[in-house]
């Protein structure tokens, strides 16, 4: 085994425990989310245990997370993004269409949303996080709790979604944006005119 492999395998042990931690679960949580036992998540984190696909594979779909970032392993092939857009089903009345920009699970991500016209009236939505799009093209109306605010090229928001919030084209004509997500939601779901 050449030195530059024998490194990767040791590494894994350490990367797993550091994506644990920094999620912010403990041995048994994880024991739990994928079926593994605590000792042999333990040995696993520690090098004790040489990873297998049968271990990898449950903490992969439990992270969320592509093997190769699961393992830490170096860049490989095509470096480019294969996009993917998610649209919304007009009969909801925010059409929309959501581009993942980024393919990393689990760690901030970034979408590009372009926001259709809608027919039926702003439904102000609140839940737990944050906020962030930037306008790159269209204008974009923002209700924020009793404020209307219109957006355009340039333009930012950022706020707090605990606050009643909704937001969509300020006219007829689609606006883009780019969008956002932390850990606790790597895509919209279902993608939609509001976060």
């Amino acid at each position: 085994m050449d030195h530059e492999l024998a490194a990767l395998l040791d590494g894994i042990g350490p990367h797993l425990r550091r994506i644990r931690q920094d999620r912010g679960l403990t041995l048994a949580d994880l024991a739990t989310a994928t079926g593994l036992s605590v000792s042999t998540l333990s040995r696993l984190e520690s090098g004790h245990r040489r990873p297998t696909l049968d271990l990898l594979l449950p903490l992969a779909r439990t992270h969320r997370m592509a093997l190769d970032h699961l393992i830490g392993a170096p860049p490989t092939g095509d470096p480019r993004a294969h996009l993917t857009p998610h649209r919304t089903d007009p009969r909801t009345g925010n059409p929309s269409v959501v581009v993942p920009l980024t393919t990393y699970p689990g760690r901030l991500q970034v979408f590009k949303q372009i926001l259709g016209p809608t027919a039926t009236p702003p439904e102000l939505v609140t839940h737990p996080g944050h906020a962030w799009f930037h306008v790159l093209s269209g204008t974009v109306r923002l209700l924020l709790g009793p404020r209307t605010l219109l957006l355009h090229p340039g333009d930012t928001a950022d706020f707090n979604t605990e606050e009643p919030h909704w937001f969509g084209p300020a006219d007829t004509h689609p606006a883009e944006i780019l969008h956002l997500y932390g850990p606790h939601g790597d895509r919209p779901t279902p993608p939609q005119n509001q976060s």
